[in-house]
């Protein structure tokens, strides 16, 4: 008798184990669903239709704010593959935000996703943007579909991008199989 108990406190302990290491794993993994998900990616959400906002209506000063002042923004889709300061990347694309406030330049941005990861304060975004440009009353130029990833904290309840990272060039049929 004393060695099935013995035997049945073992084999509890191991299930016990087993248990909190499968979930500590997933966790760990960022697979565990929590109650604050929904809400996370509300917010989230919510960003990402600011960040759209913001370029449809040449909103420099708004766009910039979706970004930690210390974010970088890395480029591999095209020849000029770089990481730079989102400073400097700023800088190079103010003029755009111009010429759309203006109404010289029709801007857009929108996002889907294939994997979002994080917990009440980070987040790390898999997807990809499609971005399209229509200078006056030219023909609009062909729509860019990009892969990307995205690095946010929340900081003051707002969430800000700490890293973008331009990857690869996308197609719109892997837009298409996105949500």
């Amino acid at each position: 008798m004393k060695k099935i108990k013995t035997a049945l406190s073992l084999i509890f302990i191991l299930s016990i184990s087993t248990i909190y290491a499968s979930n500590h794993t997933s966790a760990m993994m960022g697979e565990m669903q929590t109650p604050n998900d929904s809400l996370r990616l509300a917010e989230l959400d919510n960003f990402w239709a600011e960040v759209s906002r913001t370029v449809n209506d040449g909103d420099f000063e708004g766009y910039k704010s979706t970004y930690h002042e210390d974010a970088v923004v890395v480029f591999t889709t095209g020849e000029n593959k770089a990481s730079i300061s989102i400073t400097k990347a700023l800088l190079n694309w103010k003029k755009d935000f111009i010429d759309t406030k203006a109404g010289r330049t029709k801007n857009s941005v929108e996002f889907r996703f294939s994997q979002r990861i994080g917990d009440e304060t980070t987040a790390h975004e898999t997807g990809i943007f499609v971005f399209q440009s229509k200078e006056g009353s030219i023909k609009a130029n062909p729509k860019q579909f990009i892969h990307f990833q995205a690095l946010l904290v929340k900081r003051d309840n707002a969430w800000l991008m700490v890293m973008e990272y331009q990857k690869s060039k996308a197609t719109e049929e892997d837009w298409e199989l996105l949500e």
